[in-house]
């Protein structure tokens, strides 16, 4: 155990990305992050939720790529939960990472989106948000109990144009055709290890991205299907290893089915990056405000 992270997993950040870079990783990983959130523009503006926390001296900076979003500096996530605007849905907590993939997908009025895991459903009232709730959003999930919660999330947003499907994405019909999709895979989580979480060893194991990378061949196999000619989707996880990110897409790659579309990095300001083997891709590195988050974006040929 290095730092509490299981062996195999420090050789796998050793081999690759060197050595330092993966002290950096590990370090990443011991950061106790702000808490961080957006406005809900489907039913209120950043300006009044400026305003709300300006009132009760809640101190927050802004995030240069995101208008909507922002970083809370003296305040605790049970404090923000007892607020009038979370709990009536004005305010949603998200990480930043997380908020990166829909801006990334660019969702436009009258598109058809599919969101292919999405619970709790953070990203996918923040699709609706960034298309003015004009897109129409299909929302996969095939647990049940996240399901429930998905569409708790949903009503609570006012996302009202958003359909719920309690289904494996995998097993949808191959009549459907959409105009984007959001593929946020499940994923072994690398990129948001808590170092402090005893038993990881037990938790974080070389079968569970075995399993996860399976899963997301599967997942990435059925969107490129659904995908229509010509247009985009996102692939993004949490995670930062190569055999659940560039790994996967590589094959789809290699098989002309997809190529990158690349993302522009300088968007991102204060993000930290790390290598990645696919041209285009963001691999965000874990630190003090980010967790670790792999994005790539695809235009099916």
């Amino acid at each position: 155990m290095h730092n509490n992270i299981p062996d195999f997993l420090y050789t796998l950040l050793l081999e690759q990305y060197g050595e330092e870079l993966t002290n950096f990783i590990i370090d990443g990983y011991t950061k106790k992050r702000p808490l961080t959130l957006r406005a809900n523009t489907l039913k209120t503006t950043i300006s009044n939720v400026k305003n709300f926390l300006d009132n009760l001296e809640i101190k927050y900076k802004e995030v240069s790529w995101y208008s909507d979003a922002l970083i809370i500096e003296n305040s605790f996530e049970k404090q923000i939960r007892n607020l009038e605007i979370y709990i009536n849905g004005d305010i949603y907590l998200q990480s930043l990472s997380s908020m990166i993939p829909p801006i990334i997908l660019s969702p436009k009025e009258n598109e058809n989106i599919l969101d292919m895991a999405a619970a709790p459903g953070g990203k996918t009232t923040q699709l609706l948000a960034l298309s003015d709730n004009k897109s129409y959003i299909t929302a996969c999930e095939k647990n049940k109990i996240r399901a429930e919660r998905l569409k708790y999330n949903i009503d609570k947003q006012g996302a009202n144009r958003v359909n719920v499907m309690i289904k494996d994405s995998r097993t949808l019909d191959d009549f459907f055709s959409f105009d984007k999709i959001l593929l946020d895979a499940p994923c072994s989580g690398s990129g948001t290890i808590n170092i402090y979480e005893k038993n990881l060893e037990k938790t974080f194991t070389p079968n569970l991205i075995e399993r996860s990378s399976k899963f997301q061949t599967e997942l990435l196999n059925k969107a490129i299907k659904l995908l229509k000619n010509n247009h985009e989707m996102i692939y993004s996880t949490c995670s930062i290893l190569y055999e659940e990110n560039e790994k996967i897409i590589k094959r789809f790659l290699d098989s002309k089915l997809v190529e990158i579309v690349p993302i522009e990095k300088d968007m991102f300001k204060n993000a930290i990056f790390l290598p990645s083997s696919v041209d285009g891709t963001l691999c965000i590195a874990p630190t003090d405000l980010y967790e670790g988050f792999f994005v790539a974006k695809l235009k099916k040929i």
